[in-house]
């Protein structure tokens, strides 16, 4: 084994131990109360070119880990070698600014969540909504990172959210309403109107079921804080994560210093932000730093592991990991920047268009640059006035084309946590965005 061990030019220890509560009503009974604790360890070593990985769980013997990673990573840069791995050089993190907590969750009674849960469903069943789900989700965790090179740091985070649904259906035809918010500690119960957003939840459900479908077209369009949020993490960051472009699946591979979107537009990655997204510093030790994409229609910067950060040049800081699952580049919280231009204004810019709102759902491709994402609802606009509600509504086109379409970005920068699939793992986000008009987008309806 030590033969092995000189031919290890790194290796790095994640430990994460923590808990989750999770609570789930459905229709008003209770479907689930849970809590669940994890212990265990990722653990990577670095042999040439080659990485090897393991995971522990339970009781951690981080020598003997160490030893199965490194095994792992000699056997296969010894079959299959591999251009050498450099990484890029990063410094003792400072773990400063973390989110506070007023309100412990773990204080609070399961009964009480429980009874909080019933009135937010109980907001939700407006007369003609025939089906409901409310669910309550806490996790709190700490990690604790240490490598070859000496570095040792850690930190500790509580999050808390809940989700609500509503359904109503008429003539066979089923819509649906839905509302969450993520943060940190309890105090998010009383900073948000949650009965309110219960509320809003069944009440969208039932608008929609009246709502038109559209026909589609190409036409001018606003896009609200959230789709637009939406377009910036999954049609631009994915596109920037580093990874991708050495693998070949981005358009912005080479494209650094290029102006790629209007000057109006500035999209940032920011992780040291409060949001969903945060984390002090990633799944390598390196310190947390926002990262802007795109500065005034300019092609700015990647987001780097150390890896992809020696290969391209750049700063690492955007390495991400579900658990003790396998480090890769990920997002944070991720966002347009604020403009100057009102609401009012964008709607008279457009005079005749349509006005997306909410997301649910979609899909790109990185390396065509091309997407498709459906909105939660929309309305057109005659002659800069929102008139008639429209439902099945979806946006399409691509990035680069849309980017350079924007006509107008607005002051009213608003954030929506969720979660973000890669590489087969889940991690905490928030993407966000002021409404934005675009001159001319493909939306499908009927």
């Amino acid at each position: 084994m030590n033969s092995i061990m000189q031919d290890i030019k790194f290796y790095d220890c994640r430990v994460i131990e923590g808990s989750s509560t999770s609570i789930v009503l459905d229709n008003g009974k209770i479907e689930e109360i849970s809590r669940n604790f994890t212990k265990g360890a990722g653990i990577r070593a670095l042999c040439g070119g080659s990485w090897g990985y393991t995971a522990v769980e339970g009781d951690i013997n981080l020598k003997r880990g160490v030893e199965a990673a490194s095994k792992l990573a000699f056997s296969m840069n010894a079959s299959t070698p591999k251009e050498d791995v450099e990484l890029a050089a990063v410094a003792s993190p400072e773990v400063r600014d973390l989110p506070e907590v007023r309100i412990n969750p773990r204080d609070i009674a399961i009964e009480e969540k429980v009874s909080l849960l019933k009135s937010i469903e109980e907001h939700a069943q407006l007369e003609g909504v025939h089906s409901t789900k409310v669910m309550y989700l806490e996790s709190e965790f700490k990690v604790d990172y240490r490598n070859s090179e000496g570095l040792e740091c850690e930190y500790e985070l509580l999050n808390v959210g809940f989700a609500v649904s509503a359904v109503a259906s008429e003539n066979g035809v089923y819509q649906a309403g839905r509302e969450s918010r993520f943060g940190y500690g309890y105090e998010l119960f009383e900073n948000e109107n949650v009965l309110e957003l219960a509320g809003k939840a069944g009440k969208t459900a039932l608008e929609l079921l009246k709502a038109k479908t559209p026909t589609g077209g190409e036409m001018p369009v606003v896009l609200d804080q959230e789709l637009a949020g939406v377009f910036a993490h999954e049609a631009v960051g994915h596109a920037s994560e580093a990874d991708l472009v050495l693998e070949g699946d981005s358009i912005l591979e080479n494209r650094i210093g290029e102006q790629i979107a209007s000057p109006l537009i500035t999209i940032i990655d920011d992780p040291t932000l409060h949001e969903f997204g945060y984390y002090p510093f990633d799944a390598e030790g390196s310190e947390s730093k926002r990262t802007e994409i795109i500065k005034d229609g300019i092609f700015n910067s990647y987001l780097h592991s150390r890896e992809t950060a020696a290969k391209l040049g750049g700063t690492p800081g955007n390495c991400r990991a579900q658990g003790y699952s396998m480090p890769v580049v990920r997002m944070s919280n991720t966002f347009i920047d604020n403009g100057d231009s009102r609401f009012e204004e964008m709607l008279e810019e457009v005079k005749d268009g349509m006005y997306l709102i909410g997301s649910r759902g979609g899909q790109v491709n990185t390396g065509e640059g091309i997407f498709q994402f459906n909105a939660e609802k929309g309305y057109l606009i005659k002659n800069g006035e929102l008139t008639g509600l429209l439902r099945d509504v979806s946006l399409s086109g691509k990035t680069l084309e849309i980017l350079n379409h924007v006509t107008l970005v607005g002051n009213d920068l608003k954030m929506t946590a969720g979660r973000c699939g890669k590489a087969g793992q889940l991690v905490p986000v928030s993407d966000g965005s002021p409404h934005i008009a675009i001159s001319k987008a493909l939306v499908g309806g009927a």
